[in-house]
């Protein structure tokens, strides 16, 4: 905003809160601007906007501004309200140190290109440090195929843990194309699983019952899109590399919070 607009924004101000406080006290009644007042306070506002249009804007990424940080402050309340839900070993497949120190949990779809991405990144974590425990959630938002494959991969952690089971998730993540449920079971058989076994546990109520809570998680959290990363109270989006999360992670050991201040 100019200075030169200030004097008159001022006035402009000054008679909006003079008028408040003439009406405040005025029996209700009285409490209606003349028609003198009203084209005043119209004719002042419209002078001040066509001279200075840049005000509108301002205004509108100001809104934009709150309206970011009431809705992060927002999602870090429902992430520490479903604290609990997010590591439910019902509902998800535990990965690396299971009794880690720090806890990361991704909500990924198989058929999202940057979840693929990200698979790698999650690898490299897992590597890198042995004390962090990685929660996989399946949120398959992007239709049927999505919705089989993890159906399989929820059916296959029955016959599969720990490095056995973050194994065959990396490979079917690294499948090129559509993966519905056949290639799931593809790959699957090619990790040792007994497949008509995974077949009929893909079927049955815990396998859908695990895959309708996460979608309803994710939705109470605000998750828009995959993969979405959970540390301590914040939502990561997107394939970040894993040079950002390794910081955050961090900053998790030394402060309990992804940011440090000070």
């Amino acid at each position: 905003m100019t200075l030169a607009i200030l004097p008159r924004l001022a006035r402009g101000l000054s008679l909006a809160a003079g008028m408040a406080l003439m009406l405040s006290g005025a029996p209700a009644q009285a409490q209606s601007l003349t028609p003198d007042q009203k084209k005043a306070v119209t004719d002042l506002i419209r002078e001040t906007l066509l001279k200075n249009p840049e005000i509108i804007q301002e205004a509108l990424v100001e809104l934009e501004r709150r309206n970011t940080v009431a809705q992060a402050q927002a999602q870090r309340s429902a992430v520490t309200a479903e604290k609990a839900r997010l590591v439910d070993p019902a509902t998800s497949v535990i990965v690396g140190n299971p009794q880690g120190d720090v806890t990361i949990v991704e909500f990924m779809d198989y058929n999202c290109g940057f979840c693929k991405r990200a698979a790698d990144d999650v690898r490299t974590l897992a590597k890198d440090d042995p004390k962090l425990k990685i929660v996989i959630k399946d949120f398959p938002i992007l239709g049927p195929d999505s919705v089989e494959a993890s159906r399989v991969a929820l059916a296959v952690k029955s016959q599969l843990q720990g490095q056995k089971y973050f194994d065959f998730h990396t490979r079917l993540m690294a499948t090129k194309g559509r993966i519905n449920a056949a290639k799931a079971l593809e790959v699957a058989k090619e990790a040792g699983v007994d497949v008509e076994r995974a077949k009929k546990d893909m079927e049955g109520p815990a396998v859908r019952a695990a895959i309708e809570d996460t979608v309803a998680l994710g939705d109470r959290l605000g998750l828009t899109g995959t993969p979405a990363f959970i540390l301590g109270d914040e939502v990561v989006f997107g394939a970040v590399g894993p040079g950002p999360l390794k910081v955050k992670i961090e900053s998790l050991r030394k402060c309990g919070k992804t940011e440090c201040s000070g």
